[in-house]
């Protein structure tokens, strides 16, 4: 598999014409890499595009510290392939990411995302967090990402790992649980699909309610097992569920 880029956009499989364009945003502290394999799961016809937030090591560069910017950022990176219908989904603090974007790019005029996904991650009344793990000293930090889950045990324990990952950590944090969404946000002409884990202890069912509201299409909720990088064992069940979100929303084929 040959990745393609143009911009700061990754492609791991390149589609000559594609049909449709998914966009992918990963979580807090991380990168597109736990994307890469749903190249292989899409329908053929579909492009995966794969984007690195700001201070990471495909992207150098300071992270960004609020949605808005990463928002932003995002946005511009799109442009250039937003000429195919498109979709959104992100994951945690991608979701975040996902939801500011596809705002801007309502406010802007720009082409809507055909559907957007929204993946562990409460809804905007349960914002911010009360939580600030991003102040938190260096051993706490540690602590808190290990009590998370997702991030490979070495890079905890090496200290010049650690040294490059805990920044990122804590800006990633710090957008996060900083985020404070806009209560007249209008809602969205956008097909919405939430997903979440029965057992990710920070992202209840009960607080994905209401981003109902966000949205004057929402297409429901649907649970899995696990934790809250549910997904990551086998991304499989996932991508059924948003390839099914994308066709219930969309003329996509």
């Amino acid at each position: 598999m040959t990745d393609n880029k143009i911009n700061n956009i990754i492609r791991p499989r390149p589609v000559q014409d594609p049909e449709l364009r998914l966009f992918a945003l990963h979580h807090a502290g991380g990168s597109h890499v736990p994307f890469r394999s749903w190249a292989r799961l899409l329908p053929a016809e579909w492009e995966l595009c794969l984007v690195d937030a700001p201070g990471r090591v495909a992207r150098p560069g300071p992270p960004c510290r609020s949605a808005a910017e990463l928002a932003e950022r995002f946005l511009d990176d799109f442009r250039p392939l937003m000429d195919r219908p498109y979709a959104l989904f992100g994951h945690s603090m991608g979701a975040i990411a996902a939801y500011e974007t596809a705002l801007a790019a309502h406010e802007r005029g720009l082409p809507l995302p055909q559907w957007l996904g929204l993946s562990a991650i409460s809804a905007p009344e349960h914002h911010p967090r009360g939580t600030r793990r991003f102040a938190l000293p260096d051993d706490g930090l540690r602590e808190a990402v290990l009590r998370l889950g997702g991030t490979p045990r070495e890079v905890l324990e090496d200290p010049e790992l650690w040294a490059f990952f805990s920044p990122i950590m804590r800006a990633d944090f710090e957008l996060s649980e900083t985020w404070r969404p806009r209560r007249d946000a209008p809602a969205l002409p956008i097909p919405l699909s939430v997903f979440v884990a029965d057992g990710d202890a920070g992202v209840p069912l009960s607080r994905t309610e209401g981003w109902a509201a966000t949205s004057t299409r929402f297409l429901g909720t649907r649970v899995f097992s696990g934790d809250h990088f549910y997904f990551q064992p086998d991304p499989a069940a996932l991508v059924d569920a948003v390839v099914a979100g994308i066709r219930a929303a969309a003329p996509v084929h």
